[in-house]
């Protein structure tokens, strides 16, 4: 091979060789030259939120505008003195319908939430054996009767023989006294005018034993109706039905319970009191119901109650403070003739708050004059 024909190689410089190049970064600072040295990152820049400043400003504003209100309302419901509070429960009487008699329930005639009026039939039981002793006692009235007649009849004929031997009697002494008639033949007649008597006294004695036959057989009969007109469950008073405890062909002791209905006519709240608010309320002071339900209706009412004794009494009372403590159980009562027209909206246990005026010389505020919606 030819010399010309060899490749040729340069030799790189020594430095060159044992050196890497590096390229020189564009974002360099001059002043560096040509040092290899590598940017940092750039920090990103943080933007401001505004909202939590904004929520935490809403929140505060809405607080002070809660407690605006909160004081408005109190300052509005801001009693004066002379009216107390308290706490309690708007209750109505319960009546229990029970069964004077066992036996088995054949008809309901009323259901949960109905309005009843008094006297009304609400269930009735089963009377098949009554009504079979109902009609033995009829029956045996008429006997009695009939032996009454008999007695009577027999009364009439001895009445008859009675004075047909008093007659006898008569004409027999007459004749014996004037020498007509014989002793033992006055005699005879006496005999028949006694037995002809106690006859008759007899048979008065019969007509008065089938007069108490009578009496006996008709207050059995009426013992019987009675006694089947109280199987017919009926309401004592107006009210409405709260609870049905039975059902039809059930069969109850004597006292089982059937129905539970509340009287509308006596509806009431009992609250407690304190000793020096409860010692200034008399009996028929004027008071205020209102409901937890209905915080804007005022109802009428009365004290009908004050305890002469106190609840919550502690151990020992021998200091102020335990006398404070003392509570005392306050009814407050709503009118009856107010709760004729409105026995559809009486509700048992719903809570409220009663307002009793001690002083009557104070006027009710206006949101309490009672303004009952009619």
């Amino acid at each position: 091979m030819d010399e010309a024909d060899k490749p040729t190689s340069v030799a790189p410089p020594a430095a060159e060789a044992m050196t890497p190049r590096i390229e020189e970064p564009r974002d360099l600072v001059p002043a560096l030259g040509s040092l290899p040295v590598a940017m940092p990152h750039a920090k990103p820049v943080r933007v401001r939120r505004r909202w939590p400043r904004l929520a935490l400003a809403l929140v505060l504003l809405a607080a002070a505008a809660g407690g605006g209100f909160y004081w408005w309302r109190q300052s509005q419901s801001a009693l004066p003195p002379g009216i107390v509070t308290g706490n309690g429960r708007i209750e109505a009487d319960e009546i229990d319908i029970d069964t004077k008699f066992a036996g088995r329930i054949a008809e309901m005639l009323a259901d949960e939430g109905d309005m009843v009026k008094a006297q009304q039939p609400l269930a009735r039981m089963d009377t098949r054996d009554l009504e079979a002793s109902l009609k033995k006692s009829e029956a045996q009235i008429q006997q009695a009767q009939r032996a009454h007649d008999e007695a009577r009849a027999n009364v009439e004929q001895l009445t008859a023989q009675l004075t047909l031997a008093q007659q006898e009697f008569d004409r027999t002494s007459n004749l014996a006294t004037r020498g007509y008639a014989t002793l033992e033949l006055l005699d005879q007649r006496r005999q028949a005018l006694n037995g002809a008597t106690a006859a008759l006294t007899g048979a008065k004695f019969r007509v008065d034993q089938a007069d108490r036959a009578i009496d006996m057989a008709t207050n059995d009969a009426e013992l019987y109706r009675v006694n089947i007109a109280d199987n017919t469950l009926v309401a004592p008073r107006d009210g409405r039905i709260q609870y049905r405890i039975a059902n039809i062909g059930e069969v109850l002791p004597a006292g089982g319970r059937v129905f539970t209905m509340l009287d509308i006519s006596y509806v009431y709240m009992d609250v407690y009191l304190p000793t020096v608010e409860a010692g200034k309320i008399k009996i028929g002071s004027d008071a205020r119901i209102t409901l937890d339900a209905l915080p804007n209706v005022a109802i009428p009412a009365k004290v009908a109650f004050v305890a002469t004794q106190a609840q919550f009494t502690p151990k020992t009372v021998e200091t102020k403070d335990e006398r404070d403590k003392l509570m005392f159980r306050v009814r407050v009562k709503i009118d009856p003739e107010r709760l004729k027209a409105r026995g559809e909206y009486v509700r048992s246990g719903l809570p409220g708050v009663a307002l009793v005026k001690y002083d009557a010389t104070v006027a009710w505020p206006d949101n309490l004059q009672g303004n009952v919606p009619r």
